[in-house]
């Protein structure tokens, strides 16, 4: 090749680098271009905690005031005007330990009695093939749009007149037992399952137990803290159906003592607004507990991890 014709090959050749700026310089322009969306997205962010939290806030500095102020600047907490006596004068005026035992074991058996006919169901209705899969599932989506309200005069005559369960633990749990809501999550849950995993388990001979126990539950695990979760903030905050099964105040829930609480001291104390926020406190702490700690598991999945190729 001669010198002109490689000067020709040459003056064609593209730029390795566009625009003859070194790649340090690119990164650094990148970075900078990139830095204006993440920073916005950051504040956005903050913006939305605050707005999140705000009435958290707002609820712990009210339940915390001596005197009453619910004026904009009463959210500012002001030393001298912060006190204890309202989650003193719940403790004295209720028994508070036994509230929050009755209440988690009305919850911890509503959890558990979820979790197991909601694990059964849904694995039935996404992996068993039976006549009138397709008409149950149909019927369990309906039974959600009926409200608990227009069930409450059946069940409590039911519970408390025919199995007199009236004052108990049983009649308390019983209505909220099966959750359509939790079937309707296992099974979306199973659906996303490999189906190779089960029809390999089904020809070495496992049992259809075998398989949800071994295969199926350590693969959905976000499902069940997931259901636990939502499970937890309906009877933990339960009031009317407890209210009408229980007339025994040593049974009562901690939502249903609370609120006799509050109605008897809200004309009688000096701070009835601090007295509810308090007691609003006081049954908010452990969901929020809750959803603190196993936040984690509502992003996290194994689905598909065990299956290569």
């Amino acid at each position: 090749m001669s010198v002109q014709q490689r000067a020709t090959a040459s003056a064609s050749a593209p730029d390795p680098i566009p625009g003859g700026a070194p790649p340090a310089a690119r990164g650094r322009a990148g970075r900078k271009r990139s830095g204006g969306p993440r920073a916005g997205s950051l504040v956005l962010l903050v913006l939305g905690a605050v707005v999140f939290l705000f009435p958290f806030f707002s609820m712990v500095v009210g339940s915390l005031q001596a005197e009453p102020d619910t004026s904009i600047t009463g959210i500012v907490p002001q030393p001298s005007n912060i006190t204890g006596d309202n989650y003193a004068r719940i403790n004295d005026s209720i028994d508070l330990l036994r509230g929050v035992t009755n209440s988690g074991i009305f919850t911890g058996g509503v959890i558990l009695c979820t979790v197991v006919f909601g694990v059964l169901a849904g694995y039935a209705l996404a992996l068993i093939r039976f006549r009138g899969r397709g008409l149950v599932f149909a019927m369990m989506l309906l039974v959600q749009m009926i409200p608990f309200q227009l069930l409450l005069i059946p069940l409590y005559v039911m519970i408390v007149r025919d199995y007199r369960l009236g004052d108990s633990y049983l009649g308390m749990i019983a209505p909220f037992a099966i959750n359509s809501t939790a079937v309707f999550v296992f099974r979306q849950y199973f659906l996303q399952l490999p189906a190779s995993l089960f029809e390999a388990a089904r020809m070495d001979g496992a049992g259809e137990l075998r398989i949800l126990w071994t295969i199926a539950l350590p693969m959905v695990r976000p499902a069940l803290v997931t259901a636990v979760l939502l499970t937890f903030i309906g009877p933990w905050n339960e009031f009317l159906w407890p209210f009408l099964v229980t007339k025994d105040a040593a049974m009562q829930p901690l939502a249903v003592s609370l609120a006799n609480y509050i109605s008897n001291v809200s004309g009688s104390v000096a701070n009835p607004y601090g007295a509810i926020l308090a007691g609003a406190c006081v049954l908010a702490a452990p969901a929020i507990a809750l959803f603190v700690v196993f936040q984690r598991y509502f992003v996290s999945t194994d689905i598909g991890s065990s299956v290569k190729g």
